[in-house]
């Protein structure tokens, strides 16, 4: 053994067992800690920085590279970051209160409560009297909290009584949590106000009644002897220059159009017919009115206008200048009210109207 070790080979021996085992314990290390990635996350991994400990120097020895890798790149997969900051949406109970303001009408500040036009007016009734056009700057209005009536409890009530008045059920007006109802003892004191939801009523209705030109076939005949004249073509045209609305829409409360212009803006004829009214003053809230018969069922109908240029009698076609807008009679704020009437019945403007 002492010859071996005194030998000129042996410090050759010596470097290359310590290189060999050098090099086998970098690989076991690298093999181990990659498996160990892949085990964890499978086939796709997250990127992971691993470490070495540096080996020891071996000296200067041509041709060997002892440096191990200080980093392990692997693939990944992205996860965008999401947060769930949804507030879930609750049924509003309480009455609100509403200040009219410049601009306001029954439609718009309905649509602004997500009610319907027919639950704000039936709220209002003391206020309003049913007529969308009786708001003005100032007046303060209820905001019931659902769609339905908001009806003030009176003495001798009785739950099946009024559901029944007010097209709705016992057991919603119960069950309508606003209304905070002892359902053990379900005794409601005379003046409380009580939502009934999905409830509705008639209307009193403000209107002008149909006067028509003589045997056109509309109803409510009046005693008009303009007789003949042209006959309307059913299709109907936009009797301003504006396509769109300024304030109510057509709904239950208010069977018209309000169609958007200035004051003195011109009104023209829908359809051909003969003039059957031409009124100036009040005319049941609707200020100057001017009524047309289009000898075919159909009449229509122009108010609040500040001039009228037509007479009772007179022919007149689709596109004949017959007014300028106005803000006559109970309107707020310059506007056409337009009505379209079939058989003395009512229609949708929108219906029959050119886009």
């Amino acid at each position: 053994m002492e010859r071996f070790l005194n030998s000129r080979w042996f410090p050759w021996i010596s470097w290359g067992a310590t290189i060999l085992l050098v090099l086998a314990s970098a690989a076991f290390v690298f093999i181990r800690k990659g498996d160990a990635l892949f085990n964890q996350t499978g086939n796709t991994v997250q990127p992971i920085a691993i470490l070495t400990t540096p080996t020891p120097s071996m000296g200067s020895i041509p041709g060997l590279d002892t440096t191990l890798p200080s980093m392990l790149e692997l693939p990944s997969v992205e996860r965008d970051l999401v947060l769930d900051t949804a507030i879930p949406e609750r049924d509003r109970t309480r009455i609100l209160t509403h200040i009219v303001e410049q601009g306001d009408s029954v439609f718009g500040i309905s649509k602004t409560y997500a009610i319907s036009p027919d639950s704000l007016l039936w709220a209002n009734y003391d206020t309003l009297n049913d007529d969308p056009h009786s708001i003005r700057p100032g007046v303060e209005l209820r905001i019931p909290p659902t769609n339905g009536i908001l009806y003030e409890w009176q003495e001798g009530d009785t739950l099946q009584a009024v559901a029944e008045k007010y097209n709705t059920e016992v057991a919603d007006i119960l069950g309508w949590i606003g209304n905070n109802i002892d359902l053990t003892d379900p005794k409601i004191e005379p003046g409380t106000l009580v939502m009934l939801p999905g409830g509705s009523r008639e209307y009193k209705q403000w209107l002008i009644p149909t006067v028509a030109r003589g045997s056109s076939g509309t109803a409510n005949a009046s005693t008009s002897a303009c007789g003949g004249g042209p006959i309307g073509s059913g299709a109907f045209i936009w009797p301003s220059a504006n396509h769109f609305l300024s304030g109510n829409d057509y709904y239950a409360g208010h069977l018209a159009i309000d169609i958007a212009g200035a004051e003195g803006d011109g009104v023209w004829a829908s359809d051909a017919g003969v003039v059957t009214k031409a009124d100036t003053g009040w005319n049941y809230g609707y200020g100057n009115v001017v009524m047309i018969d289009h000898g075919n069922g159909y009449a229509t109908l122009y108010a609040h206008l500040s001039v009228i240029n037509v007479a009772v009698c007179q022919s007149v076609y689709a596109g004949t200048y017959i007014g300028a807008i106005g803000n006559t009679g109970n309107s707020f704020g310059a506007h056409l009210h337009f009505e379209v009437r079939l058989n003395g019945g009512f229609i949708n403007p929108w219906n029959v109207l050119g886009q």
